[in-house]
């Protein structure tokens, strides 16, 4: 065997032994950073709830049919959101909705006799920055505060809500997605 060739064969021994240990190392780290980063998920979630509706001192969450892992979990459709008595104050729930650029994600609050929303929240999105990105800006999303259910709707239709400039169907999804859950909520609780 030729020096140039023993050369080689040590080298790549070298990088195998290297990615090896590499790859034992974040097989440990795995399981353990993915339990944390579930728990940071769920805390981040339960705070866009406070938010959405603050006058609530807990979220029940109300199940589907449709399991979403293999653990056996089923999805959450809502939350009923409770006071510090344990009566019911309204509803609080997460919607995914397409807006212009990609998936949004929100979080809503409706009162339990469906008369106003109580707030909104965005979760994730990945619309354009500096035009449609801000509908997570306070400005765009305290105009849901309070809002009568009825009033729903961009003020171009005759609703209380304005939309960003440059970015009516930023704005319009998160309406859109407010407006069907609701709705299916409404369905939903008038079956129960």
């Amino acid at each position: 065997m030729s020096d140039d060739n023993r050369d080689f064969i040590i080298i790549v021994g070298k990088l195998v032994l290297i990615a090896a240990v590499a790859a034992t190392l974040l097989g440990i780290t795995y399981v353990p950073t993915q339990e944390q980063l579930k728990e940071n998920i769920a805390k981040a979630r339960e705070q866009k709830l406070l938010e959405v509706m603050p006058q609530a001192a807990t979220f029940d969450p109300v199940y589907g049919d449709t399991i979403i892992n293999e653990d056996g979990d089923k999805e959450i459709l809502y939350y009923l959101a409770k006071d510090g008595s344990g009566n019911l104050i309204g509803y609080a729930f997460y919607k995914r909705q397409p807006g212009s650029q990609d998936i949004i994600e929100v979080a809503g609050g409706v009162t339990s006799d469906f008369g106003q929303v109580t707030g909104m929240s965005v979760l994730s999105h990945a619309e354009t920055p500096g035009l449609g990105s801000k509908i997570i800006e306070p400005a765009f999303r305290q105009q849901f505060n309070g809002v009568p259910l009825s009033q729903l709707k961009l003020s171009s239709s005759g609703g209380s809500i304005d939309s960003i400039t440059g970015a009516t169907i930023s704005s319009q999804a998160v309406i859109d997605a407010l407006n069907s859950k609701i709705e299916s909520i409404k369905k939903a609780e008038g079956a129960r």
